[in-house]
């Protein structure tokens, strides 16, 4: 089979190498699944940069989701699954033609759109987790959800509006903040050219958030955590700051100091809380907990609740231009590549 292979760190178009790999056999919990498409995230593109601790050593594939077809099972399954189209998580490997994946890492999904099937996985689930899961959101809350426009952020726009709060979006474009409005925010803020948290203050009044998704941190973390009410939560699952630079640990160094000093004593004074996600993490240690967030954003996508947004799918080949595509942050929604 073939694979795409993450032989460097450094720029995009010099990164990758597609190889030949031996074909994977399932393992007796697992099936394979032979893959129509898989997913970019901007996980990915830290992972490309070095700056992304969980990813393997290079050389190596990543990829977190696939859309396919399931053509083995292990000897512990049914072989009924054999023929399914399913939409499948894969913890790395997906950038292949093929994929194994545990029995809760797909759900099927019929002859639903590749692209939109593509969004599911990472990014919905993602938002239906921080969203749904570890936090309560009540009609009429205000929420503040960082690049609005991505895959997770238009996710979390969508799915904040069904449960009636109100959502105030940050991108750092006119076309972005457009469609932003258009998933359904409330006031939109393009950070390049206003301090957003001078506006948002303006914005609340005397009110406060009841919650904030934030994926970038370094000296965002503090403003969002001043933003904050009683009650409210800082829900942290991303790094997106630190993409780019190029001093390495002085670097790191700079973006933990942005990040200031917490003291536990003082979020209970203030009752405010910071909630970190990996999802990587729930995968390995809370697998029933991701297969359901899976089948539950699942059914909505195919009940029509959830309407997600595809920039562009990209043949297997042009792996390098739709990393340059989603690092340039001028994409809104998902990009996937196909075989």
């Amino acid at each position: 089979m073939k694979a795409i292979y993450l032989i460097k760190n450094g720029a995009a178009n010099q990164a990758f190498e597609i190889r030949e790999t031996p074909l994977l056999t399932p393992g007796d919990h697992e099936v394979r699944i032979k893959v129509e498409a898989f997913g970019l995230n901007y996980a990915d593109v830290m992972a490309r940069n070095g700056r992304y601790r969980e990813a393997p050593p290079i050389p190596s594939v990543l990829g977190y989701e696939v859309v396919g077809i399931i053509d083995a099972v292990g000897k512990e399954l049914s072989s009924d699954y054999i023929g399914k189209r399913v939409v499948a998580f894969t913890r790395f490997g997906g950038y292949a033609e093929y994929v194994v994946t545990p029995e809760l890492g797909f759900v099927e999904i019929g002859d639903l759109d590749v692209g939109t099937a593509l969004c599911i996985a990472t990014q919905y689930v993602t938002a239906y987790y921080m969203a749904y899961e570890i936090t309560n959101l009540f009609e009429g809350d205000k929420v503040l959800i960082h690049a609005g426009a991505g895959g997770v952020g238009t996710a979390l726009i969508q799915l904040c509006k069904l449960k009636g709060c109100t959502v105030y979006a940050t991108a750092g474009s006119e076309d972005k903040l457009t469609y932003m409005r258009e998933q359904g925010a409330d006031v939109v803020i393009d950070y390049r050219k206003e301090n957003y948290a001078e506006t948002l203050q303006k914005a609340l009044g005397a009110d406060r958030l009841d919650v904030t998704f934030n994926p970038i941190a370094g000296e965002t973390f503090k403003k969002d955590f001043a933003l904050l009410g009683s009650g409210g939560r800082l829900v942290l699952f991303g790094g997106a700051a630190l993409s780019g630079t190029r001093w390495g640990i002085f670097s790191t160094l700079n973006f933990v100091r942005k990040m200031g000093l917490v003291i536990p004593i003082g979020t209970m004074m203030r009752s405010k809380s910071i909630v970190g996600v990996n999802m990587l993490k729930i995968g390995d240690n809370r697998p029933k907990t991701l297969n359901r967030c899976l089948k539950m954003v699942t059914e909505m996508v195919l009940a029509g609740q959830l309407k997600p947004h595809v920039e562009k799918i990209f043949p297997a080949e042009e792996i390098g231009k739709a990393h340059e595509l989603l690092e340039s942050r001028n994409s809104k929604g998902k990009i996937g590549i196909h075989w």
